[in-house]
């Protein structure tokens, strides 16, 4: 089964399991990859709208699958008993919304072996928000899919609050760390998007200051990690 350089990337990540889940599985290609491939033993897909699960009920009959991933139709982890499933994959949204539905079930979020998230924008937010809910960061990846970048970040809970720079919620430490070959040209990426923004902020507003000041501040210190790799 051939799936997107982006779910690749977060099957990389996955340790074998017992069971797992898919929050917002949309055609639940992940679960049938993972399966197939003899990572995870059983799966629960959910999606919290009907057309999408319908596309992944339909596709999980069409590989056969239909006694090892379970589908549920809901938002969030609300879907999930807790303690039910040993790791949860939340992939293909963004940061914001991401943390949201982790902090609406803590308490299932924390019991998990491992959790593996995608944001799709907003990164940043995602990353400040779990370490400073006291969550360690294991591994982070980063890869192109039809030419955007993702990170791709697994975590789980210990208590640890770490006091970072905010450079580093912009850019992961274990990105860093590994020196990752596409790091140079994603920070790279970065510092051309909010310089755009920058630029085009034309209003003098104080709100409007305080936003151009505080990319300043972003460019200028990814340019600053950018001379130390």
């Amino acid at each position: 089964m051939e799936i997107s350089n982006r779910l690749k990337s977060i099957s990389e990540v996955m340790d074998r399991c017992e069971i797992a889940a898919d929050i917002g599985t949309d055609h639940a290609y992940l679960p049938i990859y993972l399966i197939k491939n003899n990572l995870c033993k059983r799966f629960i897909a959910s999606d919290v709208n009907a057309g999408p699960l319908k596309k992944a009920i339909n596709n999980i009959n069409k590989y056969k699958l239909e006694d090892k991933i379970e589908c549920r139709l809901g938002s969030g982890l609300n879907v999930l008993k807790l303690e039910e499933v040993d790791v949860v994959v939340i992939a293909g949204m963004g940061g914001n919304l991401i943390r949201d539905i982790i902090e609406e079930r803590l308490d299932i979020f924390k019991k998990l072996k491992y959790a593996v998230l995608q944001p799709v924008q907003n990164p940043e937010i995602l990353r400040e928000y779990l370490i400073k809910r006291g969550f360690n960061i294991i591994e982070e990846q980063l890869c192109i899919d039809e030419s955007k970048y993702y990170e791709i970040i697994k975590v789980c809970y210990d208590s640890k609050i770490e006091d970072k720079d905010d450079v580093y919620y912009e850019i992961g430490d274990k990105l860093i760390d590994m020196k990752h070959p596409l790091l140079k040209e994603y920070i790279n990426y970065k510092i051309r998007k909010y310089d755009k923004i920058y630029k085009n902020i034309s209003e003098e507003s104080l709100n409007a200051l305080s936003r151009k000041n505080e990319l300043s501040i972003k460019i200028r210190k990814l340019k600053e990690l950018l001379s130390c790799l």
